[in-house]
């Protein structure tokens, strides 16, 4: 197994990221850098990790699709990890166990992380899921032609696409950023413009709608409503128990909505320019 770690000065998440993965777990570790500026590259090759540099040229493919086309793994597995996600001996004994079974039979798993939030980890409030483990050359990331919308140069929300069975991994991932809540609102300002980009520019796009998850359908249904921010708020602090959580709970749930109220707002900010 190949694990790629898609990086931008992450010195403060990688030396506990790169530990947790430890010496003899994956065959390669390959850390994917957009020019950082701080010690992330120095921190990569003092594990033994590779270290591979990214320009974006504002096109596709972006970082992930970028590796799997241009250094195309040697091993079966490939494991996209953020910086900020930390492996737990539980997951990884259920990962060996998983890709050293005879009736193996699947080409991707869905994995799942817990969620720290202001230095603690949550007991609700919103799953988080990924399907970031997968056997190469079975599929890659959704393409999606973006033509600048951001500056995003990494897949944020596109999932592989995948031909085969898909898996689901039950032990989870540790997810903790330690770079503080005020990254947390910069980054999400930033997928938020995204998103609304998105919404505008395939939302009519039946080839591309087709794609959506089911729960890609219902947020891009949402979407067309102020109602958006509020729906997420009761489903993060009520349905999903983010109120087991107290005030912490409270603070999450207040900031999902703020971040889909204001990919609501873009998305007619757009579309009244257009209109002008």
């Amino acid at each position: 197994m190949t694990i790629a770690i898609p990086v931008r000065n992450e010195e403060k998440n990688l030396p506990g990221c790169l530990a947790a993965i430890g010496k003899d777990f994956a065959r390669s570790i390959v850390i994917i850098d957009s020019g950082s500026t701080d010690q992330t590259q120095e921190i990569a090759r003092r594990f033994g990790a590779d270290v591979l540099d990214f320009e974006w040229n504002g096109q596709f493919p972006k970082k992930r699709n970028w590796f799997l086309r241009n250094h195309t793994p040697p091993t079966k597995w490939v494991f996209f990890l953020d910086a900020d996600e930390y492996l737990t001996d539980e997951f990884k004994a259920e990962l060996r166990e998983t890709l050293t079974s005879p009736a193996q039979d699947k080409v991707g798993y869905w994995l799942s992380y817990t969620i720290y939030f202001m230095g603690k980890q949550l007991k609700g409030g919103y799953p988080l899921r990924k399907l970031a483990l997968f056997q190469v050359g079975t599929g890659e990331y959704e393409q999606i032609d973006e033509k600048q919308w951001s500056k995003l140069d990494m897949e944020v929300h596109e999932h592989p696409v995948l031909q085969g069975k898909i898996g689901v991994l039950n032990h989870k991932i540790d997810h903790q950023d330690f770079r503080g809540l005020s990254h947390y609102v910069t980054k999400h300002n930033e997928y938020a413009g995204w998103e609304a980009a998105r919404f505008l520019k395939s939302s009519h796009d039946g080839a591309v709608s087709t794609r959506w998850t089911w729960k890609q359908q219902l947020k891009y249904r949402l979407m067309r409503s102020v109602f958006i921010g509020p729906a997420y708020f009761c489903g993060s602090f009520f349905l999903l128990g983010g109120f087991r959580d107290g005030a912490r709970g409270l603070a999450f749930a207040i900031l999902k909505m703020s971040y889909f109220t204001q990919v609501y707002c873009k998305i007619k900010e757009n579309l009244s320019y257009q209109e002008a």
